[in-house]
Order: C-alpha cells, then structure tokens, then sequence
C-alpha cells in the first residue's frame, strides 16, 4: 500500500510516518517544501531521522505546483493520501493571509484535485480546533456550525472541510477530516507554546503571556494524534456521501498558566512573565469532545499532560545540547 504523507518534515508529519513506518505493508513517500516559516534545522533534522527508515523516501516538493505534484502521484501510484502540509498559525494569518490562501487554499485544491484524479482510495487530511471560533457550548461536537472564523487561519481550513465535502458528493472521493486540538510533544513547532515557553525559561527571557494565562487549551499528545491517524487510514466512511470529519483531541483542557506552571516543574525554573491582554483572532477556550473518533476506532489513546511535557523537556534538552 503506497501512503502519501504531505508535510512530512512537519512536526505531526514526521510523527505520523515513523508510526506508519512499522507497518512493513505500508511504502511511505513524504513530501514538504521545507520552507523558513520556522527554523529549517529542525525539518531537515527530523528528516534525517526519517531517511534511515527502509519503507520511506522523501521528495522536496511544493503542493502549489500542481504540475509536480500530478507527476508525483503518476510515477508512485499512490493509493492512500494525509494531508499534513499547511500554514500554520493563527496570529500569523492576520499580517500574511496571502501566505495562507497559498498554500492551505491553492495547495489543498492541488491535493484534492490529484487524489480524485488518481481514485486514491482515501484522503485525510488536516483540520484545526480553531474553525470552531467563539463557540461557547462545550465540549465541542463535530456537528455544530463554523461559519463564524474568528481568524483567516480558520477560515482557509473551513475551505478546505467544504471543498473536501463536495469532492466527496460529486465524485464519492472517501475524505476524512481531522481537526486537531493543541497538538505537543517533541520534535515541536517553535513557534508553539510549549517550544517557546521552553526555550525563554531555559535562555532567562521575558515570556509573553496573553490573557495572563487563562486561556484554556485541550492539549493532545503528539502520539495519541498520530495513532488515532493510523487507526483510521484504512477506514473510510463507507457511505452514499464518504465524507466524515473528527475532532482529534484530550477532552481534558488545561488553563496556559497550570501548562506553564508544569513546564517550569520539569525545567526546575521559574519564568520571568509579561501578562498582556487578549490578542485579536485569538480563542478563549478549546474542548475537545472525541467520543465520536472513541466509537469509530473503538480505542482511545490519552496521554496525561505532565507525561507528555516531561517527554517534550526530556527531548528539548537533549536537542540543545
């Protein structure tokens, strides 16, 4: 089975090939442009972890270029497509949104139209918990309206549910949605949370902390997200429209400053704090309800939040040395 990962120098990309990687029934291509949104080191570093792996080869592409990509998907008859590569961040949307109707509008019409173009057998692809904007009703359904983006992050990923949606009626393309809740762990994004609260701790620098900590974050684990992507790459929606969409998430949200407070535990220091005020396009609390996905796969996988900060420092601590 060929397995297409996007983004795979990504840091949920790299997670999710070296979990598939251990199906040796699975022949897994990765593909990202590597891009400087942030430190370019840590992609080529995670792919060179990646490159020792047998069932796995890495190609540098951009999915703007839709002639390379329809190339791509000739010459290594890919049967089974997830969808990691994006722009991601929401407070970067507001200055750069052309960055984002780039590569997360363009770039996933480009995915979508090959794997329809190929009759891949299924695509899963990347969602966010921020498409749920304001809502209020917690925890979070999969079925309630996200007309309401509170950012251009958002709004280009409840683009890419509707135009999966429609592929999925028109064409019976099996597409499965997985919006993902805080996704952490090692080999993190720096431009998240737990990296950069990490990392000012560690250097003794003022660390911003807006809404003076009491935002509230349904916090996932890194490995809980890609088992739940393994468990369903080989289950399609079997139905008259196969489109299904799942939140991928803790249901166990946590306040900023209780994540903070577990950070500086495991770093065994205290951080110098600037409490600011909430940003514009920035959501108050995320909950995840994942009994949906539970009944689905019929497993649960919830790795408890001082676990998974203690593996993230563990990580952080060795990579920097």
């Amino acid at each position: 089975m060929n397995i297409l990962v996007t983004g795979s120098s990504g840091f949920i990309g790299f997670h999710t090939v070296k979990k598939l990687s251990k199906n040796k029934n699975f022949k897994i291509f990765g593909i990202d442009n590597q891009n400087n949104y942030y430190d370019v080191k840590l992609k080529r570093d995670r792919e060179e972890i990646l490159k020792k792996i047998k069932n796995y080869s890495f190609t540098k592409l951009d999915i703007t270029n839709f002639s390379k990509l329809n190339t791509f998907f000739k010459k290594n008859k890919i049967k089974i497509v997830i969808h990691l590569a994006a722009q991601a961040g929401v407070r970067d949307s507001v200055t750069n949104p052309n960055k984002y109707f780039t590569n997360n509008i363009i770039g996933f019409f480009n995915i979508i139209q090959v794997s329809n173009l190929y009759k891949i057998k299924h695509l899963l692809f990347a969602s966010t918990s921020s498409v749920y904007g304001s809502q209020n009703k917690f925890p979070l359904k999969e079925n309630v309206d996200i007309n309401k983006p509170l950012s251009f992050y958002a709004a280009s990923k409840i683009s890419n549910e509707t135009i999966a949606y429609s592929y999925s009626n028109i064409f019976q393309l099996p597409c499965t949605c997985l919006r993902f809740f805080t996704v952490y762990g090692p080999y993190g994004r720096p431009d998240m949370a737990l990296y950069k609260f990490a990392s000012l701790i560690k250097t003794r620098k003022i660390l911003k902390l807006y809404n003076k900590g009491n935002h509230i974050r349904d916090f996932t684990y890194v490995d809980d997200v890609v088992n739940y992507i393994y468990e369903l790459v080989k289950k399609p929606y079997k139905h008259k429209i196969p489109y299904n969409v799942f939140n991928i998430g803790s249901n166990r949200p946590e306040t900023l400053k209780n994540f903070l407070k577990i950070i500086e535990d495991n770093l065994k220091m205290k951080a110098k704090i600037t409490y600011l005020d909430i940003q514009k396009g920035d959501i108050y609390k995320t909950h995840a309800d994942n009994l949906k996905i539970n009944k689905y796969i019929k497993k649960r996988f919830n790795t408890p939040l001082k676990k998974g900060i203690k593996n993230f420092i563990d990580w952080f601590i060795e990579y920097h040395k």
